[in-house]
């Protein structure tokens, strides 16, 4: 092997520094770099001894007052993907006959997304769980969280997974599961290899969402509906009976402003109640009722309204002259 299992290794691409902390592969290691472990191949990463005897070494300062030091900078890694929230599968191949094989799978927590995030991770098999993690993962943060026997795979386990954003409240917490039918497996691997890529990933999240507001209450219709506000005074002061009822909200009050569209329908409903009653208790044989066209509504309380009122023996919705199809003739019984 060129390289052992804790030696120094840098990247050739990026210079970095790290160590190597295990083999996949006979072509690939995984290498740990300030805190994060990923994996690359042996001909991207070399002996770090040449980089340190030929770098210039930068002057030492003996003396100097505390606002000259360098500051230290914080580096973090490139981001490798696209913006989202990934579940990472490494496969780790042994020797065959023939070929190397899948032994089994290293599962990573990728977080390619510029928020912290708390998670929680449950692996269930035959609906039992075998392996369950909570926790924290910084941003563009990658964790190691467990392996999967190559065996196991063909039972399809079932990850299940909650992430949720560490600070801001107004973000909704997302959970999914992610099932890995054999086939689609295979098919993930082989095509892993032929672009000569480490592993293969499944997005379970591409960013986070606000957070829906809460819709207000719909007002329940009913036949028997709350009062108008005070502000608003009916027009039709009288209880005297009514051969023509004209229930258009102009008709009924001195003033619709502040009125929304469910408390002018509960005025007009209310007013088609009181004269209904009043209809009956002074034994009146017909009522036409005007409601208008518009989109209906109106027409159709009425209509459930009469349908529910005893006293009435029919009504119909005809063509008249006088009113189009906007008015209801009422026949009542006595």
């Amino acid at each position: 092997m060129k390289f052992s299992i804790g030696d120094k290794v840098v990247l050739k691409r990026t210079g970095e520094e790290g160590t190597v902390v295990s083999y996949i592969n006979k072509q690939m290691v995984e290498v740990e770099i300030n805190g994060t472990t990923f994996p690359t191949y042996l001909d991207e990463v070399d002996h770090p001894y040449l980089k340190w005897f030929t770098e210039k070494k930068k002057p030492q300062k003996i003396k100097g007052d505390i606002e000259q030091m360098p500051v230290e900078r914080i580096k973090e890694r490139p981001q490798r993907l696209a913006r989202g929230i990934y579940l990472s599968f490494i496969p780790v191949f042994k020797p065959n006959e023939t070929e190397d094989i899948v032994d089994y799978f290293k599962v990573h927590l990728l977080n390619e997304l510029p928020d912290d995030i708390q998670f929680s991770y449950d692996v269930k098999l035959l609906h039992q769980s075998e392996f369950r993690h909570e926790g924290k993962l910084h941003a563009f943060g990658n964790l190691y969280l467990h392996n999967v026997p190559f065996e196991d795979m063909n039972d399809q386990p079932r990850f299940h997974w909650q992430v949720a954003h560490t600070t801001n409240i107004e973000m909704q917490a997302e959970e999914g599961v992610v099932r890995i039918k054999p086939v689609k497996l295979f098919s993930q691997i082989s095509e892993m290899l032929q672009k000569n890529e480490p592993s293969f990933s499944y997005m379970l999240m591409e960013d986070f969402r606000q957070k829906e507001k809460k819709k207000e209450e719909r007002q329940q219709k009913r036949v028997v509906l709350e009062k108008p506000p005070a502000s608003h005074f009916s027009k039709l002061l009288t209880d005297a009976p009514r051969y023509e009822l004209d229930l258009h909200i102009e008709k009924l009050v001195s003033s619709i402003q502040g009125l929304s569209n469910a408390d002018m329908l509960a005025i007009q409903l209310e007013t088609l109640q009181k004269f209904l009653n009043i209809a009956i208790s002074h034994k009146q044989d017909r009522m036409v009722i005007i409601h208008g066209l518009g989109k209906g509504v109106l027409k159709d309380e009425v209509h459930k309204m009469l349908k529910q009122t005893p006293q009435v023996k029919r009504f119909t919705n005809e063509w008249q002259g006088q009113y189009g199809f906007g008015a209801t003739v009422v026949q009542f019984k006595h």
